[in-house]
């Protein structure tokens, strides 16, 4: 070594210092890379990915080229390096050129290189990944060698050495981040109809469907003339037929073939309704709205009405109901313009009527009253209260301040809310 000029010394030093940072960058910019970008651009053919793609299915093989080749980098450095001291300087240099040549790893192959790497992981990972691959080829024994050691010593430990690279599924509650923290990437409303999707095995049709007290049906026990001003008057489209009683019902009545009923030459009665109904379609209350989307479309009913444990009907829920979950208000059917359940005030406070769901009025106004029991307003007061109060009272539940302003002998029709974020009292 005393025969090689200092300059090629000196240029193998830092050839070596290069080779650390090139090792270094790797694995950062490797580990760094967005597997499901990374899995897209693998879809349109990017080489690149491909390439870095097939080295990370086997991560312990990739970690340990990198490694291997890092530290034999790094500790034919420092050997090098105590040879230059000693050929310049003698043995009292060691230790600061041990020390200077610390600093120069630090910055030049660790630090800089690796921020660089974390910042731009496709830009290094995918053109380091031509030499990484070749790499792996020529260093495999030294890397099997390791591995099987490395991966032994992990087994005691229990981990499951067998199952690398396999870990990339994601939950719901994972994939809601994701699309949440978006940004520009995804448009607001987009953002909020996947989150909306995500949100539907959350609820069930009972938190959605039109309550028994408002389904409006047919009931063959009245007068042919009262069903025909019933069907000339309605903005449905379609109508439950039952026969007395809304849990006896036969059959549903789509609403396109009335002018043809009633306009046809043969006079109109039950018997001719009873041949143009279809049958109807039932849905139990606890069916989650992910289940109840896919069951619509594979029954293909935009109609169903929902029963209870006993089989009683307890309302009724559409395809249109399950899409403005997902969308938002969309349609402008007239039968479904009624005065509107939330009307703010002042200061605040709105005023909402007893029957408006909790989940209607969370979405409406960004709140979080509890959804987890009774499914209106009405029902989350008297559950509270735990009976129908006698006369106007005042409550907290949680940050939300409750004023009944409205009773009946049944229910409480209105009330006034406001929202504290901070909720503080001063006395």
């Amino acid at each position: 070594m005393n025969d090689i000029p200092l300059s090629i010394l000196f240029g193998i030093l830092g050839f070596l210092i290069f080779c650390s940072a090139f090792f270094s960058s790797s694995e950062t910019a490797m580990m760094a890379l967005n597997k499901y970008r990374l899995r897209h651009l693998e879809k349109k053919g990017h080489h690149g990915a491909k390439r870095s793609s097939k080295l990370l299915k086997r991560p312990d093989r990739l970690i340990g080229v990198i490694l291997i080749g890092n530290n034999l980098a790094n500790n034919f450095a420092a050997a090098l390096t105590t040879l230059l001291a000693l050929r310049l300087y003698g043995e009292n240099a060691v230790f600061t050129a041990s020390v200077l040549l610390t600093l120069a790893v630090l910055i030049f192959a660790e630090v800089t290189p690796k921020t660089i790497a974390a910042l731009y992981p496709e830009k290094v990972a995918f053109p380091f990944s031509i030499l990484l691959k070749p790499l792996l080829f020529l260093l495999y024994p030294a890397v099997w060698v390791v591995n099987h050691i490395s991966n032994g010593l992990a087994r005691l430990f229990g981990v499951d050495t067998n199952n690398m690279g396999n870990n990339e599924q994601l939950n719901p509650d994972e994939l809601r981040t994701i699309v949440g923290e978006a940004g520009g990437l995804i448009p607001n409303n987009h953002q909020d109809m996947l989150l909306n999707i995500l949100d539907l095995e959350n609820a069930s049709v009972e938190d959605i469907m039109i309550p028994r007290s408002e389904v409006k049906g047919v009931n063959l026990e009245d007068s042919i003339e009262d069903i025909i001003a019933q069907l000339e008057e309605t903005e449905y489209t379609r109508l439950p037929v039952f026969q007395g009683n809304i849990n006896n019902v036969i059959g549903i009545l789509h609403l396109r073939i009335t002018p043809k009923l009633l306009n046809s030459s043969t006079p109109f009665d039950h018997d001719k309704l009873r041949e143009h109904i279809t049958e109807p379609y039932f849905v139990p209350e606890s069916t989650s709205l992910n289940k109840q989307l896919i069951s619509f479309k594979n029954h293909k009913r935009s109609m169903a009405l929902v029963v209870d444990e006993y089989g009683d009907i307890q309302g009724l829920i559409t395809l249109a109901d399950l899409l403005e979950e997902i969308v938002g208000d969309f349609t402008t059917d007239l039968a479904n313009v009624r005065e509107p359940d939330i009307t703010p005030i002042d200061s605040g406070w709105y005023l909402i009527d007893g029957s408006a769901s909790i989940r209607d009025i969370n979405r409406n106004l960004s709140w979080s009253l509890p959804t987890d029991g009774p499914k209106t307003l009405n029902g989350l007061i008297m559950e509270y209260l735990e009976n129908i109060p006698k006369g106007q009272v005042s409550f907290f539940i949680g940050d939300y301040l409750i004023e009944t302003i409205k009773l009946s002998n049944t229910m409480i029709e209105h009330a006034k809310v406001k929202h504290y974020s901070e909720r503080e009292e001063n006395g």
